[in-house]
Formats: structure tokens, C-alpha cells, sequence
């Protein structure tokens, strides 16, 4: 970091990611114009923005967000939204507290199929109604499900983009992932729960007269649509196996979105232009603008020093370095997208692996996949699944604002991380 531009584009960063924290001015006009700012002082080019996949925009993630918003936006005509809402709330017994933990459950289970971007944009719109029905404040909800997605996908090769990552630099199986982070998840994911109880316990006021009208309600009269509705989880199914199946099939989760969203408008009697209508296209926006701002870090060598010195801490002490590895993760995946600090420490990793003599599924690797996954639920903008749901918020009204998301992000992160050290310790060292 010895030019200007380097420093120059850590100068934008951090204005711009102080504007986004401020909430002086939308978060979308502030990534735009951190975005514009990089291009402008040269610390990227038009070629490395939109082109590089290695420091460019991530048009794998804008395509499958778009594709799976359309998909949703079919379904949400159907009336199945409003179906479950109704069904959740009576198994609930309209408690508000264990509405909050099987919303939880159904994202962590949901989120180790799925990317957690997908699942957190299914559940949003339950979420919201369940709330609405029992005039509950849905940010509480809300925030307990992303964070659920992020601890979710940590269990599977599939549930968190960093994971494929790891997994295609390490040699890794999905089979690798279930065994070694799936028990670590389930023990987090019951944490989490624990943690909700106190963090939220403000939010959980019993309104009677609204529990019994919601428990007078049958949630078969509120399917709208019936032929929509089974065509559209017919395709959601088949967008689902295709995800699962993405080792074998090799197709990207973008491109399986976008083929099912197509399918959909195809086999349907939806407009075309009234599902475009419910694409998050702010969200699509910011997302591009993280993308271009982070892709100049990298491009100018920021991140790339940061990871360097990382490196040169760690040496080749194993227990010390799997721990500052997790640490540092963590908190880095809280400032920057867990997705390109991944990708620029996954080679790092393997270096430090095999100077220590570690084969494929090595503490290091796992210390990398759980400090980058948790670590997303530090911030606002730690993980895609967080800037999602915040898109999803504020659409509908209830805004979410980066500290009153962070306020409680910091505690489960730190939480969550500090089990996660000592089941590591616990796994690879003291029992080893």
C-alpha cells in the first residue's frame, strides 16, 4: 500500500461505509456513489467492475437474487404467504415467543438446502404477516431469521456462498461439511433461540383478541389461486433439486433461478411485467455498488496486504492460528462481504495448510468457513441475507436500520463465535 490510490480507495470505504452506518443518506445512493468514486480515481476499471470474477461485480448473486425475487413474487399472488402465516401462528398457539423459535428453526433447516439469501426471501413475507396479524414489530423477527440463515448455512457445502468456495479450493465434499460444522450449527442454532428470548423479550406482548381472531381463521380459504399455486411450487421444487444437485449438474444457483423464473412466467398466466414489479431492484443496486467498492480494495491490494499480515501472524502455529484465523474472520466478514474476503484468503489458507502439513479438511479451513459465515451477522451489510431482508423491511414499511440490526448482531456474533473457538479447540486439539 504504497501508491495514492491505494489509500484513496480505503479513504472512499470508509466514508462511504460512515455514510451507510449514519444513515445521513440512503445506503443505496452512498454504495452507488462509493462505487462511482472507485472508477473515477482509477481504483478500478470498467473491465475489472464488470467483468473480473475475481474483483468484480458478483453477477452470479444479482442474477439469483432477481431470479428467485421473481419466483417469489408469483408465489406471493397465490396466497400461500398468507397460508402459512395463519398455519404457523395456530401451531403457535399465537405465543409470539414460539412463533419467533419455529420461524427460526423452519430458516435453519431451510437455509442448509438452500443459499440463505433464498430462504430469508421466502420467509420475509410470512414473517411479515404473521406479525401483522398479531400487531407484533416484525424487525425482531426478522433479524432473528437472518441470523438463523447465516448459522444455518453454515452446516452444508450449499447453505452459504463462502462455503463453495472453501470447498473448491480445499477438495472438500458436501459429506466434509455435514460432519464437521452441521453439529456445530444445531448447538448454535439452540443458542441463537436462547439468545432471542433475552435480546427480544420487549417484543413479544400477547394481544388476545388478536390470537383468537387469527385462531378463528382457516388457512385453506386464504389460497387465492389454486393452479398458480401448484405450478408455482412445482417449479420452486425443481429450483430446489437443482440447487441440491449443483455438484453433479454443474449448473451455477443463478442459473437455476433464472431458468425456473422463466419457466414460471412461461407455464403461467403472470404477467411478466407485474412480476418485475416485485424485484427488489434497490437492493440489486446496492449489492453491485458493495461489489465495485470491494472489488477496488482488491484490485489496488488492500485487502490482499490485510490478508498477507494475517498470514505472517499466523506462521505455522496451528492452534494460534486456526483461533486468530476464526477471530479475524469474523470480524472482517462483519465490515466486507464474507464472499470476496473469502475468495482472497482461500489461497492464503492453503498455503498456511500445507506449510503446516494439514490435509483437506484441516482446522484452518474450517476456522475460514466459520469465522467468514457467523461473521455476517456482525453488521447490517456483514452477509447478503442481511441486506436482503433490510430491502424486504423497508419495501413494507418497517425499516430496519443498520444499528438497531448491528445493536444486536455484535452480541450473537460474539457469542456464537466464542462457542465456536472452543468447539474447535475442543475437536481438533484437545481431543485430537
Amino acid at each position: 500500500m504504497n501508491d495514492w490510490q491505494s489509500w484513496a480507495a480505503v479513504v472512499v470505504f470508509v466514508v462511504t461505509y460512515g455514510l451507510i452506518i449514519s444513515e445521513k443518506i440512503h445506503r443505496v445512493a452512498a454504495a452507488l456513489g462509493g462505487a462511482a468514486l472507485m472508477l473515477a480515481i482509477r481504483a478500478t476499471d470498467d473491465k475489472s467492475a464488470f467483468f473480473s470474477e475475481h474483483s468484480g461485480i458478483d453477477w452470479n448473486v444479482i442474477f439469483l437474487l432477481m431470479g428467485m425475487m421473481m419466483i417469489v413474487g408469483v408465489l406471493k399472488r397465490t396466497g400461500l404467504f398468507e397460508y402459512l402465516a395463519i398455519w404457523a401462528v395456530k401451531r403457535a398457539r399465537a405465543r409470539p415467543y414460539r412463533v419467533m423459535v419455529m420461524l427460526v428453526v423452519i430458516t435453519a433447516l431451510a437455509s442448509a438446502l438452500l443459499d440463505n439469501v433464498t430462504t430469508v426471501l421466502l420467509i420475509a413475507p410470512v414473517t411479515l404477516l404473521v406479525c401483522e396479524r398479531l400487531a407484533l414489530p416484525a424487525a425482531p423477527f426478522l433479524i432473528a431469521e437472518v441470523m438463523a440463515s447465516n448459522i444455518g448455512g453454515l452446516s452444508t457445502l450449499v447453505g452459504d456462498p463462502p462455503n463453495i468456495i472453501i470447498a473448491s479450493r480445499a477438495g472438500l465434499t458436501f459429506n466434509d461439511f455435514l460432519v464437521h460444522l452441521a453439529p456445530l450449527s444445531a448447538a448454535l442454532i439452540v443458542v441463537l433461540i436462547v439468545l432471542c428470548r433475552f435480546l427480544f423479550r420487549r417484543s413479544f406482548g400477547y394481544d388476545e383478541t388478536r390470537a383468537e381472531e387469527v385462531m378463528a381463521l382457516q388457512e385453506r380459504e386464504a389460497i387465492r389461486d389454486p393452479r398458480l399455486l401448484l405450478q408455482g411450487l412445482a417449479v420452486l421444487a425443481l429450483v430446489v433439486v437443482g440447487f441440491v444437485l449443483h455438484p453433479v449438474l454443474h449448473y451455477e444457483p443463478s442459473v437455476v433461478a433464472l431458468l425456473g423464473a422463466g419457466l414460471l412466467i412461461a407455464v403461467s398466466t403472470a404477467q411478466t411485467s407485474e412480476v418485475l414489479t416485485e424485484v427488489e431492484w434497490p437492493t440489486l443496486a446496492f449489492f453491485a455498488g458493495l461489489f465495485i467498492m470491494i472489488g477496488g480494495l482488491i484490485e489496488t491490494g488492500v485487502i490482499g496486504e490485510v490478508s498477507r499480515v494475517l498470514a505472517d501472524a499466523i506462521g505455522d502455529q496451528e492452534l494460534g492460528g486456526s483461533m486468530l484465523l476464526l477471530g479475524a474472520s469474523a470480524v472482517l466478514s462483519g465490515i466486507v462481504d464474507n464472499i470476496p474476503y473469502v475468495a482472497t484468503m482461500a489461497p492464503i489458507t492453503s498455503d498456511l495448510v500445507q506449510n503446516m502439513g494439514g490435509g483437506a479438511d484441516h482446522a484452518m479451513w474450517w476456522a475460514l468457513a466459520i469465522g467468514a459465515d457467523l461473521g455476517g451477522n456482525a453488521t447490517a451489510i456483514g452477509a447478503s441475507a442481511n441486506v436482503v431482508v433490510l430491502g424486504i423491511a423497508e419495501r413494507n414499511r418497517q425499516p430496519i436500520s443498520f444499528w438497531h440490526f448491528t445493536k444486536y448482531g455484535l452480541v450473537v456474533t460474539a457469542v456464537t463465535v466464542a462457542i465456536s473457538a472452543g468447539y474447535m479447540w475442543l475437536r481438533y486439539f484437545a481431543l485430537a
